[in-house]
Formats: C-alpha cells, sequence, structure tokens
C-alpha cells in the first residue's frame, strides 16, 4: 500500500515511533515560527533551556499581533523578541512586515519540510505542500533547541476536488463547505489531505485559505500537493530552488474521503457563534451589515486583495457600513500602491490598516454594540470581536466585498461576471524588513533587553499523592481557547505577564473566576467535549496553572490544548463514562486517593465527589514520555532534569 502526501513527509521526518494510526510518534522539525503574543514566551523558555542557537534549519520570530502600542507593553515585547532572536540565530521579521502565515508562505515555506509555530494557523503552509502544525510555545521553544516533536499518528481524511468554482464563488466556501460536513471537531486526530482534478484549478493562495481554516476543524494539519502551481507560486516568489514534487502514491489509501463538487458550490457563511454553523449566503441575503472586515492570514494575499479591488473599483461604500481591509504582507502591501489598486480601494471609501491581523484578535475595528459584522477571518467565537453581544459572519473576500457596496448581506453570484483576476507572474522581492541574526560569534555582545512587564513563567510542580480540593470551575461543551485566555486590544499586551493575565482567565464564562479559584487556592476543572479547541495559545494552560488549576477532566480535548496542559504539568483526564460529567458540581469537594501514582502507572483513577457522595471514573490517555512529564511538573522541569 502506498502512502499519502503527509504519510511521505512523516516518514522522512519520523524520529521514534511507528507510523501506527493512533500510536505516538516523534518527529524531526526542519522550521520554526512564532508571533509576538505568543513569542515571547517561547523565548524565556528557550533561554531557560540554556541552549545557545537555534538548531532547526530556519526559525523565524515575527511581530504581526501585538501591534496595537497603546501602552510600553506591546513595543518592550517586540525589542525583547528582537534582541533573543539576533543573539540566539533566529531571523526577525519587523513590525509591518506582514502576518506570519502569508510572509512564511511568500518567503520561507518549503513542499515536504515541517513547520511548527506557536499560531494555531501554522497549517497555512499546507498550500505549498508543506507540514506545518500548531503548537505551543513550549513545544516550539524545544523544536529550536533541537528537540523532537511529539504528535499522534494521525488518521488522514482525503478530500477529493473535482469541477471548477463558478464566478463569484472562492476558496472560503470551500473549506466552509467542509467545516459544514465535518464540524469543528471532525478534524480531531486527522489530517485532512486535498486531491483530485479540482486542486489543479486552484492558486497558492487559495489552498492556503483552505489549509488555514483546517485549524478550525481541530485537525493535526492540512495539505495539498506540490505540484506545477507551486512551481510557478514559488517561481514567482524568487524561490524555485525550494520546489520539490509532492503528490500521494498511486495506490496510497486514505481513512475516509468525501468529495466536494466545487462547479456545485455556492457562496457560503459561518454564522455565530461557530465557524461550522454554515448557511449559504442566499438564506440569509438582505440581512443589514454595519461593519465589513477583509483580510487575516485566511484572506489577505494579493490574489484575496487584487478580487477586492476590482469589485470596489468606482463603487462606494453603503452609508453606514465601515470597512478595513488589511494586506497580509509588505510585499502585497507595496504591489498594491504600484498597481494602483489600493487607490481603487480608499476611493470606494476603505480603511486601510496595518499589515497584521489587526480586527481577527480583537486588536482594535470592534463592531458597533449589537452590530453584525462580515469579516474574511477564521474564527466568530463569542466576543472575539471586542464587542460581547457582535455577531460575526465568516464570509469569502467575494462576498463581504459586494455586501460593504450594497450594506446588506449580498449573494455575489447575482452580480453576473466577475472581474478576471491574475496571479502575478513575479512578485516584489524585498525583504529590508527580516532582519538576520548575528553571527555566532558575535552573539555574545547582543544584549537581550527585557521590559518591566516581562515577569517570570510559572513553573508547574509534581502531581500530589493524594489530590483534594474544590471543583473550581465547570463549563460545557466547545469551550475555546479565546474562553480560557481571551485575546483583545485590553488584554494581549500581558501576554508576558501571567500574575496581571490572570485577572481575565475564564471571565467570558464566569467573571468571578480568577478571584474564586484565588480563594480557594486551585482545585479541578470539568469541562465538556472538545475542551480547549481554537488557538495554539499556551497562556490557556499556563494561567490557569498560575491561579492553581492541577487537573482538568473533560469529555473529550482539541489536540494542541491538551498538549499545553501536560507540558505545564496539569494533568488532563477524561471521562470513561460521559454522563457522569451530569453528576458534578462546581464547587463541590473532589478528592483523588493515590494520584501521582495513578499518573505514573495507571490507565484510569477514580474521582470522588465529597459533597454529593458520588464516584466517577476518569481516563489517563497518557503515553510513557508525557506521564514522566506530568511527574517532573512539566516540560521545562523534564528537560532541565535531563540537561543536569
Amino acid at each position: 500500500m502506498g502512502y499519502t502526501i503527509v504519510q511521505k513527509i512523516i516518514r522522512d521526518h519520523l524520529v521514534s515511533g511507528e507510523m501506527k494510526t493512533g500510536t505516538e510518534i516523534g518527529l524531526k522539525i526542519d522550521q520554526t515560527l512564532t508571533q509576538d503574543a505568543t513569542g515571547t514566551m517561547a523565548y524565556l523558555q528557550f533561554e531557560a533551556m540554556g541552549i545557545d542557537r537555534v538548531k532547526t534549519e530556519l526559525s523565524v520570530a515575527y511581530i504581526d499581533h501585538n501591534t496595537l502600542q497603546a501602552g510600553f507593553e506591546n513595543a518592550d515585547d517586540h525589542r525583547y523578541i528582537q534582541t533573543v532572536a539576533k543573539k540566539h540565530g533566529l531571523r526577525f521579521s519587523r513590525p509591518g512586515n506582514g502576518i506570519c502565515h502569508q510572509v512564511h508562505l511568500e518567503r520561507f515555506g518549503a513542499p515536504g519540510k515541517t513547520l511548527i509555530g506557536s499560531d494555531s494557523h501554522t497549517p497555512t503552509a499546507g498550500g505549498i505542500g508543506m507540514m506545518g502544525m500548531g503548537a505551543g510555545g513550549l513545544d516550539v521553544a524545544v523544536a529550536m533547541g533541537g528537540g523532537t516533536y511529539y504528535i499522534t499518528m494521525p488518521r488522514v481524511i482525503g478530500v477529493e476536488l473535482v469541477g471548477k468554482l463558478p464566478d463569484y464563488v472562492g476558496a472560503k466556501d470551500i473549506i466552509l463547505e467542509v467545516l459544514r460536513r465535518l464540524s469543528v471537531k471532525g478534524g480531531v486526530g486527522n489530517v485532512i489531505e486535498y486531491y483530485g482534478e479540482g486542486v489543479k484549478s486552484l492558486s497558492v493562495p487559495q489552498r492556503a485559505t483552505i489549509t488555514n481554516m483546517g485549524a478550525e476543524l481541530g485537525a493535526t494539519t492540512s495539505i495539498f500537493p506540490s505540484d506545477e502551481v507551486t512551481r510557478a507560486f514559488l517561481r514567482a516568489q524568487d524561490r524555485e530552488e525550494v520546489y520539490v514534487p509532492l503528490s500521494p502514491d498511486p495506490d496510497a489509501v486514505y481513512d475516509s474521503t468525501l468529495q466536494i463538487d466545487l462547479s456545485a458550490l455556492r457562496p457560503l457563511a459561518a454564522c455565530p457563534h461557530s465557524p461550522d454553523n454554515v448557511k449559504p449566503v442566499s438564506e440569509l441575503a438582505g440581512m443589514k451589515i454595519d461593519q465589513v472586515c477583509i483580510g487575516s492570514c485566511t484572506n489577505s494575499s494579493m490574489l484575496d486583495m487584487l478580487t477586492v479591488a476590482a469589485m470596489l473599483k468606482g463603487k462606494t461604500i453603503a452609508p453606514g457600513v465601515s470597512l478595513s481591509i488589511s494586506p497580509g504582507s509588505k510585499q502585497v502591501y507595496t504591489m498594491l500602491a504600484e498597481c494602483g489598486a489600493l487607490a481603487d480601494m480608499i476611493a470606494a471609501g476603505a480603511r486601510i490598516l496595518e499589515c497584521a491581523c489587526g480586527p481577527c484578535i480583537g486588536m482594535g475595528f470592534s463592531p458597533n454594540s449589537g452590530g453584525i459584522s462580515l469579516r474574511t477571518f477564521n474564527r466568530n467565537f463569542e466576543a472575539r470581536s471586542g464587542t460581547k453581544d457582535a455577531s460575526v459572519y465568516l464570509v469569502s473576500p467575494e462576498t463581504a466585498a459586494a455586501s460593504a457596496v450594497a450594506g446588506v448581506l449580498v449573494d455575489p453570484t447575482t452580480l453576473g461576471c466577475a472581474p478576471k483576476i491574475h496571479m502575478p507572474k513575479k512578485f516584489l522581492i524585498n525583504d529590508n524588513m527580516i532582519e538576520l541574526p548575528a553571527s555566532p560569534e558575535e552573539a555574545d555582545k547582543v544584549e537581550v533587553l527585557r521590559g518591566p512587564n516581562i515577569k517570570p513563567i510559572p513553573v508547574g510542580q509534581a502531581p500530589a499523592e493524594n489530590l483534594s480540593c474544590k471543583l473550581v470551575l465547570k463549563v460545557g461543551d466547545n469551550i475555546t481557547t479565546d474562553h480560557i485566555m481571551p485575546a483583545g486590544a485590553k488584554i494581549l499586551p500581558f501576554r508576558s505577564n501571567v500574575p496581571k493575565l490572570s485577572e481575565f482567565c475564564f471571565t467570558v464564562c464566569d467573571k468571578d473566576f480568577p478571584e474564586r479559584a484565588k480563594e480557594v487556592g486551585g482545585g479541578v476543572i470539568v469541562g465538556g467535549s472538545n475542551y480547549g479547541q481554537g488557538s495554539s495559545r499556551e497562556h490557556a494552560a499556563l494561567v490557569p496553572l498560575y491561579l492553581g488549576i492541577r487537573a482538568v477532566a473533560a469529555k473529550s480535548f482539541a489536540r494542541i490544548h491538551v498538549a499545553n496542559l501536560i507540558n505545564f504539568g496539569i494533568v488532563p483526564m477524561t471521562f470513561v463514562n460521559p454522563e457522569d460529567y451530569d453528576k458534578l458540581n462546581q464547587m463541590d469537594d473532589v478528592t483523588i486517593d493515590g494520584f501521582r501514582d495513578a499518573v505514573a502507572n495507571s490507565n484510569e483513577v477514580t474521582l470522588t465527589d465529597k459533597t454529593i457522595g458520588a464516584e466517577v471514573t476518569l481516563a489517563l490517555n497518557l503515553t510513557a514520555r508525557q506521564r514522566e512529564i506530568l511527574l517532573a511538573g512539566g516540560l521545562l522541569n523534564e528537560t532541565k532534569n535531563k540537561s543536569k
């Protein structure tokens, strides 16, 4: 039996384990990336390991999240990352150079290579046949030090694309259709691999839009073949030398498959408050809108921007509608200016934002109270926009542009023939905003600069012999990392200050949680299915650790979050009988006798609820490596212990 694309990459990078579905494997990592909302912690952790220089083929530190500088905090973090990158051998992408995933696709990604990034949308790189995976900052720090990255050997879902997209139907509509069919839990434990004749009709930016939003499926990653379309994109970026052809073997077998006829697709929208709450735009057409945001790492490429500019040319944004446009990179921004497309956007009334994540992470441009916002982004979680009662719909750039002009949600396929947009045969190459590191000989002279907002990393503890505490919080299904550790302009500047950050932990769900956790000395959290879905932010584990959380019991966990919990010494447990979730109540007194021994040796533990007199069986689905990490009180402790 032959190999799929992702199985070939895994085979070529396998360090430990066997390629047996559901078992733990270790991979060699070729490249890493960080962004500034997660990067500061990753580099503090890298420094704590005592390694002088990164050992990957390439590591890049990007500044693209915390660019709204209303105080000194963000600027200080940027300066820290800049100096630590120079000292330890990383390239540094300066503020204004662009969004990490867009820039990495343009300038650094390579087919057949492995990449992990401290951002959940790192699978964007799958658009050029690269195995990109989101990870916690500590995992990225370990990989930068030459360490192995561990995942569960995934199943592979094959998505066959046939036909060709009609006018005004975009790549965003393809991935929304996949989300409609599979849900935000449908990708957990899987890689999504695209194949079929329809693939050839999609450009690299279109493919990258699809792999980017594979993160919303909970998938380990998503990937496209590396073919002549890939080669043409790399040639246009003056990087053809990194091209390698990559396709599944003729006799490759997928664990499951689904087929999408591109010609039958019509514009779709993800309705509040989940990316899989997908409906046809035609069913929602005529809904009054207040705001439109175009950009983010999902839809900010040159192709997206040219499409939007052509649709806005000679028109005016509807009264009562505010339109923001965020080009994905300096390359895109400059080329838009040179070809006149930027002028068409400005003339129509668009507000041009900098090349950064911006509104996607609640960093400015929040909707009005109760507002309806159409966004070409990847997530529409409640309050993520910065306005708690706003309704955010995820749509394609085509739908967004048409609606911005009309003032109501519009199905763009009703507009007739779409303007013909072609990918440039040659992109503008100017890497002047990417700083190279100091040479090994000069590195000792580089001073790493730390601002007063950068606080020490919380350190985990080994499990207690017996656990006796409060069930300090109970939450439902699909709890996201935005629920656990919100983003936004008011909170993100404290990403390097965990004590301050703790004031916001879980406040979306329960405004009293931080104070209650401190008052009772922490305890256990109980959650429903898909606990921890969303971003890779390790702060969703770090901050609960600081507040004294020792374990989380849930019906099921999202992949990256469960890894982050283990990395920081918080024990993840799952209900053997999911109905037992209903027995437990917030603030009950609970115990687990023989807790430490169970973490070391057992597959199950018994949680006793002293308040109601009930017993619940919880599974410990842990590998031997994960048990060692938990017994050490976290990966940082274990790494230090091994280096002694």
